[in-house]
């Protein structure tokens, strides 16, 4: 199944991809409001979830396997939806393995650096993924459409003559190659916005205000050098979309689409990278089982103390119809040296432990009383279901439908223990059936001796059901 899904991926995103070496011209090349004619908007949701979940279980692997990193690098102007992308694409992973970094304007401290410094500080480390919210590629885009911008990083004038821009293309192109041979992936995607979609984007980040936060006016403002950015975007991609760090144009006017697309092109780049879990050596393995050995060896000694009568739930009452609770006398036949070995096979536990306790079809009866709580212990776990009243369980002859008996979750060895004696539910016969043909013990105890007892029994040996009253 991860094959076809990983396959489908790798199929889809081939309309977004810039070839290398291809002369890009934005508006003619890529349409913004493109969506695949098989993806419909009511399928979003669930292509999603699906690439979400491709990239969960991709990014355990990778964070166990612990030599790749993967870093991805989203480009956008404005209101093209970086951040939702970033945060829907990522909304199932493991935050512990992925990080986000946001490049705003350059601090002073950034811009007495080269232009690569700040982002080289943040890159993914190995079993990581990390999310470049802007990038350096700043410094070919906004830099390039404000040249003014160059003044403030202190360059000497032998950086700025010629085509620094064709240079800084080469030094990214040279970087990115560094990176991906040191064995970190990388995925670009530029987020293609319409100048109209914008538009409208701004007009809701204006009228809804709970959204007025995200808007600048500086924004508007760039919107006049909408043509320059046209450009220098075409520039961009053409000049470093590479075999090895290719850009993808991802359309961006419809948000469902452009979420499922970016999620899709990331979960190629994971499936290229194909990380495995490590496999157990033999040596390690005969670790783990030592290890498993003494943890189990730390188990607490099996202790016995004088019974006490089961207490109702907080908030929660017995209801009685004019017969009293069973005696307690009958839980209290402890005698000293009567617990069970640790290790002990459980019909020897059975025997010399249960044997006054173990119960035969007939033996119990409680008629006319009324219980609020079926309560199911399994593997040590307590589980609570409420039923009205002990009668509930029973058919027109008195006894419990055989259907009870087989929703009971029996258990591959040890007790069955079916409380009694302090006024629990009746084990009719269908429960005896059962048990005898599975070759189980039935025995009726008060809820705090079934409870040393499940402690005694190692958890794949054991397996209790107890039906509880007060």
């Amino acid at each position: 199944m991860q094959d076809e899904r990983t396959a489908r991926n790798a199929a889809s995103i081939k309309t977004f991809l810039v070839k290398p070496g291809q002369q890009v011209i934005l508006g003619k090349d890529f349409d913004p409001a493109y969506c695949a004619p098989t993806v419909q908007k009511d399928q979003s949701e669930s292509l999603l979830q699906e690439g979400v979940e491709l990239l969960r279980e991709y990014q355990a692997r990778l964070a166990a396997q612990n030599t790749y990193g993967l870093l991805v690098i989203i480009q956008a102007l404005d209101a093209a939806g970086k951040d939702g992308t970033i945060s829907h694409v990522m909304s199932g992973v493991n935050p512990q393995g992925v990080n986000v970094a946001s490049f705003k304007t350059p601090s002073p401290e950034e811009l007495e650096h080269d232009f690569m410094w700040r982002c080289a500080k943040v890159l993914p480390a190995r079993g990581d993924i990390t999310i470049f919210n802007r990038s350096y590629y700043e410094e070919v885009l906004v830099v390039r459409v404000h040249p003014d911008f160059l003044a403030g990083q202190h360059l000497p004038a032998s950086a700025t003559k010629g085509d620094m821009w064709k240079r800084r293309f080469r030094d990214i192109n040279n970087w990115e190659r560094y990176l991906v041979d040191n064995g970190f992936k990388i995925v670009k995607l530029f987020l293609n916005m319409s100048k109209e979609e914008q538009r409208r984007r701004f007009l809701d980040r204006l009228e809804e205000p709970d959204k007025n936060w995200k808007f600048s006016v500086a924004d508007a403002a760039e919107r006049e050098h909408w043509d320059e950015y046209q450009l220098a975007f075409s520039e961009m991609l053409s000049h470093t979309s590479t075999t090895y760090a290719p850009w993808y144009v991802i359309p961006a006017d419809h948000k469902w689409y452009a979420r499922v697309a970016a999620a899709s092109v990331i979960v190629d780049a994971l499936a290229k990278i194909d990380p495995q879990f490590p496999v157990i050596t033999a040596e390690a393995k005969q670790g783990l089982d030592e290890a498993r050995a003494a943890l189990e060896a730390e188990a607490p000694k099996p202790h016995r103390a004088r019974a006490k009568p089961a207490a109702a739930p907080a908030g929660e009452s017995c209801e009685t119809a004019g017969e009293p609770a069973a005696p307690e006398a009958a839980a209290e036949t402890d005698s000293p040296g009567e617990a069970p070995e640790a290790g002990a096979p459980v019909d020897q536990r059975a025997d010399r432990f249960l044997a006054s306790r173990i119960v035969k079809p007939g033996e119990i009866e409680l008629s006319g009383k009324r219980y609020r709580y079926d309560v199911v212990i399994e593997g040590g776990k307590i589980r609570k279901r409420k039923k009205k009243a002990s009668k509930a369980f029973k058919g027109e002859d008195g006894h419990t439908p055989l259907s009870v008996a087989e929703e009971i979750p029996w258990g591959p060895a040890g007790l069955i223990v079916g409380t009694g004696l302090d006024g629990g539910l009746p084990i009719t016969a269908e429960v005896f059936e059962e048990s005898s043909r599975r070759g189980l013990p039935v025995v009726a105890l008060p809820l705090q001796e079934a409870l040393e007892l499940l402690a005694s029994v190692p958890r794949d040996e054991a397996f209790a059901v107890l039906h509880v009253g007060c």
